[in-house]
């Protein structure tokens, strides 16, 4: 697994959470069975930053929490080899919208980290919410792996 780690802000991050990138993408990728090594971007912005990325991208002119950008299809994929390395994707992450938020839940930035991380994981692996089927299922698989790292609400 190699993640490619860029923070774009002020924001100073501790070693622990630095560690929740790490640990809620390689515990996605184990809980997903991905067969094999992965390459993944993520880049920390402030909310002007983000808002200019999702409203050149999405058309929605307001900030976002995280943006995913897959770079794989996997409904048009043939079976990935373990030997290869496969770049899954990039994913975009406003900390200054993780902090507001991880004060409005009432938990810690760790757990909203390690949230917005494994929801856009998920979307780079194929996943989506975009009707109350698929939502269940990624919400679901969202908790299980931040249980499984004990990274509870």
């Amino acid at each position: 697994m190699n993640i490619l780690f860029e923070n774009e802000t002020d924001y100073n991050f501790s070693g622990e959470e630095m560690d929740i990138f790490n640990n809620v993408i390689e515990e996605t990728l184990r809980y997903e069975n991905f067969p094999a090594n992965a390459e993944i971007s993520i880049t920390i912005v402030t909310n002007a930053e983000i808002q200019k990325i999702n409203s050149k991208f999405r058309n929605i002119d307001k900030p976002t929490d995280v943006l995913s950008f897959p770079l794989l299809d996997f409904e048009n994929t043939s079976p990935l080899e373990p030997s290869e390395t496969i770049i899954l994707g990039d994913i975009v992450i406003s900390i200054e919208k993780a902090l507001s938020q991880s004060e409005e839940y009432g938990h810690s930035i760790e757990r909203e980290l390690g949230f917005l991380t494994a929801h856009s994981m998920l979307h780079l692996l194929g996943y989506d919410h975009i009707n109350p089927d698929e939502e269940k299922i990624m919400f679901s698989k969202q908790e299980e792996i931040l249980n499984n790292i004990k990274l509870r609400r």
